[in-house]
């Protein structure tokens, strides 16, 4: 390890995250000198807190809700019950199958220089890490963010959960209030409620998934309420109390007044907030707006010009294939002194059931940036055959185009939606027609046809129309008076 008196290092990472993760390895595969600074283990809230052990989890939800489901396909499963231990007991191998790819020793082999413990900018070009004194050319951050605590009356002795401590627990509450319909609390109170919990989602909000598409948002209420999982939006907490015997009650209020809604846990799933604190951001001039997070340019430079910021701490999109797409463009920035910027085509998926993926404009978007000339494309996932044929027909493909028909947006709900939205990802990162989608072969059967069958639906209406034709049949007859018939 490179210590004071020394040359400084190429690049400094402050946050052993995916966006610090790649931040480093992509500056050691260039040759640099790059010291990695983390204060707790590399992998960051992917991997300990976020999507391993979240996706884990769904996927013992999912087999739990298949089983029982079993008999409409004709099977006689039964799933007598479900031991909250055993399942937090996979997710904990899993994490521990995937750690070894974000470890000190990896990062070592890779040429990265891994410094433990927490890292604070003292000047310009100096980190202190503890005792140590670190200095850099360039640095990124890429610190993440936190779950948010609500300031609600009550909540200091609620023991109330988040994301990052759900998964400390080991018996299945009878009933679990979760604080928040966004993706988090929509993913984990729909897998709860798989594994046999009473779930209710409180939110704020009018409807589920604020950022997707409404009728997105609509599909997956309704699944929500089918497995028996309570909503009540256009609610907000005021409350959290404790019984005589200690059991807590969560007082909301809405639409129909005040409520007390008893839990067992109750899950704060409201937001996260980026983590700046304490890090020494004003030594470099650096400004964090009121939430905390980092302003960015394109480049993902901040108002230093030679410190970068990448991921949840930017306030962005907070997803780990962003991060990383962050830290691929920041580390070159930094490194060579270009000024290449970051793609604003991202994907995102809620991994509900049926699953929701998102790229681009939405609907609503679509028609305030380019008015009533665009372009829709529509299918439902009920006549699409692989959805029938597997059960799971509930869902619809959604294709957004400009007045060129140029695809600008598209949302995919459904089984495999996350898969569908790559194709389509590139569709609009390419600026393709609506009609690349239809003229596109796509295997039989397959999902992936989802989105091809709603283009082909966008051609026959398109085809249909007046102007079309009249050309078509002023062109059929003249084949029929040029075309011998012997």
């Amino acid at each position: 390890m490179r210590l004071r008196g020394t040359p400084p290092y190429d690049l400094v990472v402050l946050g052993g995250g995916t966006g610090g993760l790649v931040s480093a390895q992509v500056a050691a595969g260039a040759g640099a000198r790059v010291a990695l600074v983390e204060r707790e283990r590399p992998g960051g809230d992917c991997l300990w807190t976020g999507c391993v052990p979240s996706k884990s989890l769904i996927a013992a939800a999912d087999l739990a809700h298949g089983v029982r489901c079993a008999q409409d396909y004709g099977l006689g499963a039964r799933l007598d019950s479900v031991d909250l231990g055993r399942v937090m007991g996979r997710v904990q191998r899993v994490i521990a199958e995937i750690e070894p790819q974000d470890s000190p020793q990896r990062l070592r082999e890779a040429g990265v220089d891994v410094i433990e413990g927490s890292g604070a900018f003292t000047d310009s070009h100096t980190m202190t890490v503890d005792a140590l004194q670190v200095r850099f050319r360039s640095a990124i951050v890429a610190t993440g963010a936190a779950p948010v605590v609500p300031a609600i009356p009550g909540m200091e002795g609620a023991n109330a959960l988040t994301s990052d401590t759900i998964w400390e627990l080991r018996e299945l509450p009878k009933r679990l209030v979760v604080l928040g319909g966004g993706p988090i609390g929509c993913e984990l109170g729909q897998a709860f409620g798989r594994l046999a919990a009473q779930v209710t989602i409180v939110d704020v909000a009018d409807r589920l998934l604020p950022k997707d598409e409404p009728e997105a948002a609509t599909t997956v209420a309704e699944q929500l309420a089918v497995e028996g999982i309570a909503l009540r939006l256009r609610t907000r907490a005021v409350e959290v109390r404790r019984d005589e015997n200690g059991r807590g009650r969560l007082v909301v209020e809405g639409p129909g007044g005040r409520a007390v809604l008893p839990f067992d846990a109750l899950l704060l799933a409201v937001g996260r907030r980026a983590r700046t604190g304490g890090i020494g951001l004003d030594t470099l001039g650096v400004r964090a707006d009121e939430r905390g997070d980092i302003p960015v340019a394109g480049d993902l430079r901040t108002s230093a010009r030679h410190v970068f910021a990448v991921g949840d701490v930017t306030g962005r999109m907070p997803f780990t294939h962003v991060a990383a797409h962050h830290a691929r463009v920041a580390t070159v920035n930094a490194l060579f002194g270009t000024r290449r910027r970051a793609d604003p085509v991202l994907p995102w998926v809620t991994f509900t059931r049926p699953e929701v993926a998102h790229v681009g404009l939405t609907l609503a978007e679509a028609r305030e940036r380019h008015g009533d000339a665009v372009r829709v494309a529509r299918s439902d996932l009920a006549v699409l055959d692989r959805a029938v044929t597997d059960g799971r027909p509930v869902g619809f493909c959604l294709l957004v185009g400009d007045r060129r028909s140029r695809l600008v947006g598209a949302t995919v709900v459904g089984r495999a939606a996350g898969e569908v939205i790559a194709e389509l990802t590139a569709r609009v990162k390419h600026g393709d027609r609506i009609d690349a989608v239809s003229t596109t072969v796509h295997a039989y059967p397959t999902m992936a046809e989802g989105p091809a069958r709603a283009a082909d639906e966008y051609l026959r209406q398109k085809y249909a129309q007046p102007l079309p034709r009249t050309l078509a049949r002023l062109a059929l007859g003249a084949r029929r008076l040029t075309t011998p018939t012997r």
